[in-house]
């Protein structure tokens, strides 16, 4: 028998491509990505993060500026070596010159010295005071969210209490019965500042102690104690290093504000609160150079932490990362 050929004359342009294509082997097909992991267009998680942060054009500025901040606070004297220990009354009032860029203030003391050295004060009260409250805050809102009932009750109803008395006045009571210093300042603002924190991480665990990996942990046996720490609070990392940075930002300003008002460290000790409430008193002598650049370092910190947050907050945000 003779086999039969197929008659390519007569047929179609177009089912002769599709015969061809037809017996050509498709190409696999790419696999999807399983358990809601980013594709490799997209890249992993945190690669998503970085890039909605880095596209923030105020974050990079104020990631900028901290850096350079803290470089500024810390490595500054070590460059610009000034006494910042020993008066110099023959230097008072000197304004900006060659010698004395920022000028002196009414003690002698070099003004851009002072500056690094009030920073490096008012940055590690301002992160020690941010992490301390943090760490309380997320362990008190955690375990009021998990357990729930009673003990919920209870816990933030005496958040409710203490948010209800102005912080200025408990700040002034217990500063009058404590003698101030770094320590006890660190303290007394950390304690104060954890009540809205705990608030926030408490919201967090109430929508993820019932979540199924959290159910099965229980069922296998693991202690309240360990689901608090190993699963409830990583997994609200984002509000807390959010909160974390506004935190910063929050306590430069009531550290500011406390040294204006005399009710913080002794104004002996420089930080930027102390020059500015020292630079206000004498601006009326026209020594502006004594208030402006302490107001300005404050302004600079604050908005840089602020910008950071902001940020930090959008790029954790779930739904924008879904658009």
């Amino acid at each position: 028998m003779t086999k039969a050929v197929p008659d390519t004359e007569h047929t179609p342009p177009i089912t002769q491509h599709l015969d061809l294509l037809s017996t050509e082997e498709a190409p696999p097909a790419e696999p999807m990505a399983e358990g809601g992991e980013v594709s490799a267009v997209g890249g992993s998680q945190l690669r998503v993060i970085l890039r909605t942060f880095v596209q923030n054009k105020l974050a990079v500025t104020g990631m900028i500026t901290v850096v350079l901040l803290i470089l500024f606070c810390f490595v500054g004297p070590l460059i610009y070596h000034t006494d910042q220990s020993v008066p110099n009354l023959i230097e008072a009032h000197v304004g900006p010159t060659r010698g004395y860029p920022l000028g002196t203030d009414p003690s002698g003391y070099d003004i851009l010295g002072r500056l690094m050295i009030g920073g490096r004060i008012s940055l590690e009260v301002a992160f020690a005071v941010a992490f301390i409250t943090m760490a309380v805050g997320a362990l008190w809102g955690a375990v009021a969210g998990y357990f729930g009932g009673i003990l919920d009750s209870g816990m933030m109803r005496f958040v409710d209490i203490l948010l209800a008395i102005p912080a200025i006045y408990l700040f002034m009571d217990l500063s009058q019965a404590i003698n101030p210093n770094v320590g006890t300042i660190i303290l007394l603002l950390a304690g104060l500042s954890w009540l809205g924190p705990s608030r926030l991480v408490r919201g967090e665990t109430l929508s993820l102690r019932n979540r199924e990996y959290v159910q099965a942990v229980r069922v296998m046996g693991g202690t309240p104690l360990r689901i608090i720490l190993r699963h409830l609070v990583p997994n609200a990392i984002g509000t807390i290093v959010v909160q974390t940075t506004f935190l910063i930002a929050d306590a430069i300003f009531f550290l500011t504000i406390l040294q204006f008002l005399g009710l913080g460290l002794p104004l002996t000790t420089a930080t930027w609160g102390s020059m500015l409430d020292q630079g206000y008193n004498d601006l009326q002598a026209g020594y502006w150079w004594m208030l402006y650049p302490a107001l300005a370092i404050i302004v600079i910190a604050i908005l840089a932490f602020s910008f950071i947050g902001d940020a930090l907050r959008d790029s954790l945000d779930v739904r924008l990362q879904e658009r």
